[in-house]
């Protein structure tokens, strides 16, 4: 597996990519100043986006209903995590766009050929706020685990027995 968007793996047999193009950009705001050039002020993460391009040779790779796939999960209007084969956990992003450009066709009029752009936006601030702070979370279950031992302990004093 090359990439996972949701369910739809990205595989060589299904929809392989050959490039994967990512554009993270921060925000800068200028302040004019006399006599000098202004002055930038950080203001905060952009914009991540990822494009993911390739063809589709429907007998050697996935074909149209693989295509579609990305057009359905487009329509549903959701986030979905985008997960590297290597374990990159890249976040959770929309379709912005799905670009398909049909060739070399049979005489049906089906494409033997069919390259297509994938245009992925980032929507969650951060992996921590995607995921959650997991030291508080362990550190929240730690606490819980402790009172319900404590309290069974007690219970079990409690009823005459001992541990």
């Amino acid at each position: 597996m090359m990439m996972i968007y949701g369910l739809p793996p990205f595989m060589r047999q299904t929809l392989p990519y050959t490039q994967l193009m990512r554009d993270s950009s921060w925000s800068w705001a200028n302040n004019s100043r006399v006599g000098t050039r202004p002055a930038a002020q950080f203001t905060g993460k952009g914009n991540d986006k990822i494009t993911l391009s390739g063809e589709l040779r429907p007998e050697l790779t996935g074909g149209p209903v693989k295509a579609l796939a990305f057009q359905l999960l487009a329509d549903e209007g959701r986030a979905w995590p985008l997960i590297g084969g290597d374990g990159t956990i890249y976040g959770m992003y929309v379709i912005e766009s799905f670009k398909t450009t049909h060739s070399d066709f049979y005489a049906d009029g089906s494409a033997r050929v069919i390259a297509f752009t994938l245009n992925l936006l980032r929507v969650d601030e951060s992996l921590v706020s995607m995921f959650g702070d997991l030291q508080k979370q362990g550190s929240e279950l730690w606490a819980k685990a402790e009172s319900a031992a404590g309290s069974l302990s007690s219970g079990i004093a409690a009823g005459g027995f001992s541990l």
